[in-house]
């Protein structure tokens, strides 16, 4: 027996399967062959054949045939056969199949010439003879070994689905990534390439009169999309909120349907204090920023917003009263000490790394001012809280504050004049803590901490370094002494004040202090305080309508500014959220502007979401916006919706130039000025054109969208024609103004209204707009032409006779695109002027060419009765002067 491999070809329309000889061993042909050929690749098919004996003679051409179906039914049979053998789920996923029990003698052929066949001649049996059997039953051997290179080359590979296969008929928007891979490979040993990734489908919303339902909004018959618009909820002016039935979230339940008829208005609060203190507010931070800010065209030529250099946290701290010590000043001064470029006059020291040492040190000494003043009031609250108190709490209390000074005379005061000897020393180095440690260790251990009271045993903590928890001796009875949390009943700042003056060196970077901090009230061994905003810690709600988070979910804005220092790898979108400057979920005034601080002037940190890939103005100017963030502009329409509810428009426009992208610039805009229409009075107007340098054409557009809702439509048009809009101005004309002025027979009007569209580029002009002018001009010259053929009893110049021809051709066109201009039938209006401009057409073209009507042969609905019976009594008389001609 032979044992034959089966390669499968590498198309899917070959049905042919190749058989190749392997060679057996002459000495050993079956034994060797059965152990040899049980280890065999995964995607190998074997293919047991029973020899038949070889004739000496040279086989004839039936023969060959009859040997070849012959071969190919025992190959098919041994097919079959292993197919039913190899049934088992081992054979199905491919494991190597068991061998055969039947003994198999094979032939081996030494590389070289294919023609030379050893083994044939062994037999007897003539080489040439045995090639041409070979040739016309196999694979020639060259086509065999390139085969089987190629699919030892390429290893196995399993195919892949992806794990969000969830559904075979995918929505056409999701892509077609839902769908596993149809290709069939043409082998085990062909892998399949991977499909190229196609980016899912999105649909992108466009504009009503592009969309392709527009027109069709009364087809009742599909309600969604009739009224899709109508009963969705939306934003009006001033932050009203346009809905049917009530208001609710996500857990609630409405009390009334939302299909009820009833339109409701409901104002959202942006703010949570007083609208008045939130407009004044805003109002000094953005003069100031506006002043320093120069608004250009950018290269599409939107104006933008671009803020100097010299808008710094120095520059908003001069707006506030020195005596001001408030949640705002404390930000912009906090912001001042860790951002803003000062100069410590560090050009004569040679080394960097030695400069670099100081600045950081000059940094933290900037900080630790901040921070001394910054806790003073609720240290002063805290010492007129407890007036009674003993010394010792008082001592702490101060040095809770770092008011050194003052500790040491609370101290002297109460008679411990060498713990105000200490005090002084304070913070001390490094020898001056250890000696503390050691004698507080020593009371500890002797129990002596147990007579000494819990504020003193803090005071003498704090000189010692240790700023967490002090460890009592334990014990019982009288001699009972626990531990002391020294930050319990602090504040999140003064609780870091104590890291900041006491826990670490004075030389230990910003950096290593806020991370004990962090990991103090992170891990809640101890009662350090986390850092609350500024609203959770005053305890009341501020009569806001919202609930805000409690805990430190959103920290403090203070503390997201000194981690912002301290960690390179923070960036604004982790410090930015409103809820750590306000208990408004959307007040977004004070993000916008430390934004546009550290972002757009200092360059300190950016948002996540910013694109680096490309810039807004030059590679070497500093002044431009490197790539583009969502966040930003997201930012800035959040805090101009703010401004918007506030009637604050000159202010929100303004934020509106920050915008980065100019075609989102343009948009929001003009949708504020489209929305605050009624309020752009002539100061407004003159602030957004002078001092913004908005074009007027936006200010005259919203203002025509205005009248026009009004029902001012004559103002509307010579608004659209200020702001250039011809085709808005056309539309208006031809729907609206046109009509009346045609039933009002006002030739001189209409000339007025469509002149001025002569020459620009208007939509539809040919064929709406100069219809009415060519009808002007119709009825103008008619007349005058008929006046003069009864002046001149019937002789016309040949100018005067080329105009009427001319007309006589026109009319008769003009008549019958006149239902088109005019379309819409539900229009009394319309349906009456096209009758009167039908009419007047008709009867002055008859007084001239009577049979230029007829002959036209128009259909029109809106000839009159006379008109149709004129016709006819025309056309039947020109037959008839035709049927006399040609007789």
């Amino acid at each position: 027996m032979a044992r034959f491999r089966a390669y499968v070809s590498d198309s899917e329309d070959e049905e042919d399967v190749s058989m190749v000889v392997p060679p057996p061993n002459p000495e050993k042909p079956s034994q060797e062959d059965h152990a040899g050929g049980s280890s065999m690749d995964e995607d190998e098919v074997l293919v047991v054949a029973r020899g038949h004996g070889a004739q000496n003679d040279e086989p004839s051409d039936a023969e060959i045939e009859d040997e070849d179906e012959e071969s190919e039914e025992e190959v098919d049979e041994e097919l079959e056969g292993d197919e039913d053998e190899d049934e088992s789920e081992d054979d199905i996923r491919g494991r190597p199949s068991a061998p055969t029990k039947r003994t198999t003698r094979t032939a081996r052929a030494p590389a070289g010439d294919p023609t030379i066949i050893p083994w044939a001649r062994e037999i007897g049996v003539d080489p040439q003879k045995m090639h041409v059997m070979q040739t016309s039953l196999f694979r020639m051997p060259e086509e065999e070994k390139a085969l089987k290179a190629l699919s030892q080359a390429q290893p196995r590979r399993r195919l892949l689905l992806t794990s969000n296969l969830s559904r075979k008929h995918s929505r056409e928007s999701d892509g077609e990534g839902f769908r596993a891979d149809s290709r069939q490979r043409a082998s085990f040993a062909h892998d399949i390439e991977p499909e190229p990734y196609r980016p899912s489908r999105k649909y992108a919303r466009v504009e009503s009169s592009a969309s392709a339902f527009a027109g069709h909004e009364n087809a009742y018959v599909d309600a969604g999309l009739a009224l899709g618009r109508s009963f969705r909820v939306s934003w009006g002016p001033g932050g009203t909120l346009v809905h049917l039935g009530d208001l609710c979230g996500p857990a609630g339940t409405s009390k009334s349907s939302a299909n009820a008829p009833t339109v409701k208005l409901t104002t959202i609060p942006l703010l949570s204090g007083v609208a008045a203190d939130a407009a004044a507010h805003a109002s000094r931070l953005l003069s100031h920023h506006l002043s320093n800010t120069m608004i250009e065209e950018d290269a599409d030529g939107v104006p933008f917003a671009y803020p100097s250099a010299r808008l710094t946290f120095a520059s908003f701290v001069a707006q506030y009263p020195s005596t001001d010590h408030s949640f705002e000043p404390a930000l912009f001064r906090l912001g001042h000490a860790l951002f803003d470029p000062i100069d410590f006059r560090l050009d004569d020291v040679p080394d960097v790394q030695v400069r670099h040492r100081l600045r950081a040190i000059r940094r933290k000494a900037e900080l630790s001012k901040w921070l001394r003043t910054t806790v003073s009031s609720p240290m002063d609250a805290d010492l007129r809280d407890n007036l009674d108190a003993k010394w010792d709490r008082t001592v702490f209390t101060l040095l809770s504050g770092y008011q050194v000074e003052r500790a040491c005379e609370a101290a002297a005061a109460g008679g411990n004049v060498k713990l105000a000897s200490l005090i002084a020393q304070c913070p001390g180095d490094a020898e001056f803590r250890a000696d503390l440690q050691e004698q507080l260790e020593i009371w500890r251990q002797e129990r002596i901490d147990a007579h000494i009271s819990d504020d003193t045993r803090k005071v003498y903590a704090l000189l010692a370094g240790v700023v967490d928890t002090l460890k009592g001796s334990g014990g019982s009875g009288v001699e009972h002494c626990v531990d002391v949390d020294l930050a319990r009943g602090l504040d999140w700042k003064r609780a870091f004040g104590l890291q900041l003056w006491y826990g670490l060196p004075m030389d230990a970077p910003v950096a290593e202090v806020f991370e004990a901090y962090d990991a103090l009230w992170k891990e809640g061994v101890s009662s350090v305080a986390a850092p609350a905003p500024w609203y959770a810690e005053r305890g009341d709600k501020m009569n806001s309508p919202w609930k805000p988070p409690s805990g430190a979910q959103h920290p403090d804005a203070l503390y997201s500014l000194i981690k912002l220092f301290a960690d390179p790898a923070c960036n604004l979108s982790a410090i930015l959220s409103s809820f750590s400057f306000s208990p408004s979920p959307a007040d977004y005034r004070l993000p916008w502007h430390l934004y546009i601080l550290l972002s757009r002037c200092l360059r300190v940190r950016d948002l996540a979401d910013r694109d680096t890939s490309v810039r807004r103005r030059d590679q070497d100017d500093d002044d431009g916006v490197e790539g583009h963030s969502p966040s930003a502009d997201l930012l800035a329409n959040s805090y101009a919706s703010q401004l918007e509810q506030l009637g604050m428009i000159q202010e929100a426009v303004f934020v509106l130039l920050h915008i980065e992208g100019s075609a989102g610039r343009v948009k929001v805009i003009k949708e504020l000025l489209t929305r605050s229409a009624s309020k752009l009075d002539d100061w407004v107007t003159r602030g957004l054109v002078g001092s913004l340098k908005i074009p007027v054409s936006w200010i005259n557009e919203a203002k025509a969208v205005f009248a026009l809702d009004n029902g001012e439509v004559y103002q509307a048009y010579e608004l659209y024609l200020s702001a250039g809009l011809y085709d808005a101005a056309h539309d208006l004309a031809v729907l609206e103004l046109a009509p009346d002025a045609v039933i009002r027979q006002d030739l001189a009007l209409l000339r007025e209204l469509f002149e001025i569209f002569e020459g620009r580029p208007v939509s539809g002009w040919n064929d709406r707009g100069k219809v009415f002018l060519d009808y002007a001009h119709a009825l103008t010259r008619l007349p005058q032409l008929r006046e003069r053929l009864v002046q001149s009893n019937g002789a016309l110049d040949a100018d005067e006779a080329a105009e009427v021809d001319q007309l006589s051709r026109s009319v008769p066109k003009l008549v019958g695109i006149l239902p088109d201009v005019l379309p819409d039938r539900s229009n009394v209006r319309h349906t009456a002027a096209v009758a009167e401009m039908t009419s007047q057409l008709v009867r002055h073209l008859d007084q001239i060419r009577p049979l230029a009507i007829a002959q036209a042969q128009i259909r029109t609905p809106f000839f009159a009765d006379a008109t149709r019976v004129r016709n006819i009594h025309s056309t039947m008389y020109e037959r008839f002067l035709r049927t006399v001609e040609v007789a």
